[in-house]
């Protein structure tokens, strides 16, 4: 059985050395457990390790799972692929959705807020590796989807996210993250006051070089409930 509370510790220690090294304060990065196909206890056994926050990749495992009170002590967000069609059942009850990759997609979650009286907070997503396979905006784009952005009153911008390609080889993230670091500090700066608060990157393998280009939010699974199986 996979011991949560010790994956947490020892990941913890990566990332306070990972931001020392970078001369940063391991205070000003968020752990967030990414609880995909796993199943409520392991998500309490999360929180009450002292997880920062759990991310959900769909949203019908994250309904069933609300329905446990999985995620009962600490905040909730969606890190997966979100679809339009269920942007409903996400606005609201996440307190961040992180991908945001297109003008839809962030219309239909201003909509959404809107109709509940809130806004919700989001990331843009940014395809920073341009691959075909995955969603979010091209990094030629984000500041435009930035700046219309603004126009929405229901819709609280909080910085970028990004998936970069699998690494091929060791460390072989660390300049897309350099790249999409340089958008996060562009945009913050020119379009919102330097109100920015997260940028989210890096996972169970490459968060330290991650924590390394200024991540504040890295998303981690396996290394904390361990390898998922999908033969579930």
């Amino acid at each position: 059985m996979t011991n949560i509370a010790e994956n947490i510790q020892t990941i913890r220690g990566r990332m306070a050395a990972a931001a020392r090294q970078a001369g940063r304060e391991p205070a000003e990065i968020m752990l967030v457990g990414a609880s995909k196909m796993n199943d409520a206890a392991a998500c309490q056994a999360a929180i009450a390790a002292g997880i920062d926050a759990l991310g959900e990749n769909r949203v019908q495992e994250m309904t069933a799972k609300l329905a446990e009170h999985a995620y009962d002590g600490a905040p909730l967000h969606f890190i997966g692929h979100l679809q339009r069609n269920k942007v409903r059942q996400v606005v609201g009850t996440v307190s961040l959705i992180h991908s945001v990759g297109s003008l839809e997609l962030l219309a239909e979650i201003d909509r959404q807020a809107e109709k509940r009286g809130i806004v919700q907070d989001i990331l843009l997503e940014v395809n920073i590796g341009g691959e075909e396979s995955k969603s979010g905006f091209d990094p030629e784009e984000v500041y435009a989807a930035a700046a219309e952005a603004r126009n929405y009153a229901h819709v609280r911008v909080l910085g970028l996210m990004t998936i970069p390609p699998v690494e091929q080889t060791p460390h072989g993230n660390l300049p897309y993250f350099v790249k999409i670091h340089r958008l996060y500090v562009d945009i913050s700066r020119n379009l919102y006051d330097n109100t920015f608060k997260y940028l989210s990157m890096g996972m169970s393998d490459d968060f330290e070089d991650a924590i390394a280009a200024g991540a504040t939010i890295v998303r981690v699974g396996s290394a904390i409930f361990g390898r998922r199986s999908y033969q579930l």
